[in-house]
């Protein structure tokens, strides 16, 4: 069954513009400015258009007739023997048996279904690639904090060893080190700040509208397991569903009609004539005759009816080598659809893990996040009574905001694999968007402040032995 997907629903979410932009709101320009999308919509509909002209070769024609026509008879006499005629009529033709209009009418109607196939591709690609977009920007706005706070806190380390060796309490060495280190987080903080501006710059490119400021992700949203909680399950639904096979499937439908349009090029064609006019003769005398007339003026009115037969005998060897061509692009289109298959099918599973390890990583990198804090609050306070050197603190500051970092890549991943998974399975929809928006707000707290949240109320367990 054809999955329709559902951007009315989007409506809802259209009355009460927020002072940053949200998931919904990012997806609804997109699908206006987006040239992919409109592409696909053009396509679709000149696949409809091409069906109406496929079929029109299968229905009557009626056309209108005219011709004169100046006669000259026994023109090496010497007296003016000439008249004149007048033509006019209407005249019908309708294909009583012509396979291949008909194999080829059985084809558009197959390539109307792929386009509508790789339409509604397109629709589930948008959704995600405007969720990617989103994200992104997230991604490497985070990036930006933790690198400017990985850089403000090296600082502070750097000045702290400045002043020591002034007087005297550490080496010169140290201070170097310092300085390395904060120089390195300046360099990363500079290429977040980039890479920021690249992803703010793909997002305008994908909605047509630059933006700094996008709705966060909440602390609070939930990391739950695919449903099913079946590689194999999620498997065969991508391999009913997905649009990209469905789109294949409809070409090799497509190829093998075609191959027997091709083939009707040995059979005959059948058509019905019909005709009714008239001929007006004007300028012979009264029974008078010519070598080819012998009526005189005045008008005469016809009307005919008959069956036109054709058989094709000999073509040149064009319809056997036509044949021989449609074959091997059958062949083609056949090899495709495995090919998309297998890539489907090896796909749909790899996300699907992909998932449920982004869960667990996220899960880990919670209490990585709380072991990294406890670390380098510990190695500070060595570094105070002189049991830890600067070395050591600036790993553990860097330990600490490269933790942040990878937990908010995890949640961000596992955002975006979801969506890919069920784009994969082909149930993808701008529900999804929606269900989704509903865990992202303007004043969710920033990566520093969920690292603040994280490590206030828990404590590190010990390790188990």
């Amino acid at each position: 069954m054809k999955k329709r997907l559902l951007p009315g629903l989007l409506a809802m979410f259209s009355a009460q513009p927020a002072l940053a932009m949200n998931l919904i709101e990012t997806y609804e320009k997109a699908l206006t400015y987006d040239s992919g999308i409109a592409e696909a919509r053009a396509t679709l509909e000149a696949e409809r258009a091409n069906t109406d002209v496929v079929r029109s070769s299968l229905l009557p024609r009626v056309n209108a007739f005219g011709n004169t026509q100046h006669i000259e008879v026994n023109p090496d006499n010497a007296s003016d023997d000439s008249y004149q005629t007048l033509s006019y009529g209407v005249e019908l033709t309708q294909p009583l048996f012509r396979a291949s209009a008909w194999f080829d009418f059985e084809t558009s109607q197959i390539q109307s279904e792929a386009a509508q196939a790789r339409y509604n591709q397109a629709q589930q690609q948008l959704i995600l690639t405007a969720a990617e977009g989103y994200f992104n920007v997230l991604r490497a706005a985070d990036a930006v904090t933790t690198a400017r706070s990985t850089e403000t806190a090296i600082r502070r380390q750097y000045d702290q060893a400045q002043e020591r060796y002034n007087v005297g309490l550490i080496a010169i060495t140290e201070v170097y080190e310092a300085r390395a280190s904060y120089d390195d987080s300046k360099s990363r903080r500079i290429a977040a700040e980039s890479d920021l501006d690249v992803a703010l710059e793909k997002l305008a490119r994908l909605t047509g509208e630059y933006t700094e400021q996008l709705d966060n992700l909440r602390q609070e949203f939930p990391l739950v397991r695919p449903q099913p909680m079946d590689p194999t399950q999620w498997e065969n639904i991508a391999l009913r569903q997905n649009w990209e096979i469905q789109t294949a499937r409809f070409q090799l439908d497509a190829s093998e009609s075609t191959l027997k349009s091709t083939k009707a090029g040995y059979y005959p064609t059948v058509d019905l004539n019909a005709s009714y006019g008239q001929t007006e003769i004007d300028g012979l005398g009264p029974g008078r005759t010519g070598s080819t007339v012998g009526t005189g003026n005045g008008t005469t009115t016809e009307g005919v009816i008959g069956v036109t037969l054709n058989v094709p005998l000999y073509m040149g060897g064009g319809t056997q080598a036509s044949v021989r061509q449609q074959r091997s692009l059958v062949s083609v289109a056949d090899e495709a659809l495995r090919t998309t298959r297998r890539d489907v099918r090896v796909n749909t599973r790899s996300l699907f893990s992909q998932v449920n390890t982004n869960i667990e990583s996220a899960s880990a990198l919670e209490q990585t996040i709380i072991s990294r804090r406890s670390a380098l609050e510990a190695t500070s306070a060595g570094y105070d009574v002189g049991t830890r050197n600067i070395v050591e603190v600036l790993d553990a500051e860097q330990a600490y905001y490269e933790a942040l970092q990878n937990y908010a890549n995890a949640r961000y991943d596992y955002v975006i694999n979801t969506l890919t998974l069920k784009k994969s399975a082909g149930t993808l929809s701008p529900k999804d968007l929606i269900d989704l928006n509903r865990w992202l707000s303007p004043s969710a707290p920033g990566i520093e402040a969920l690292a603040e949240d994280l490590t206030k109320y828990e404590t590190p367990k010990e390790p188990a032995h």
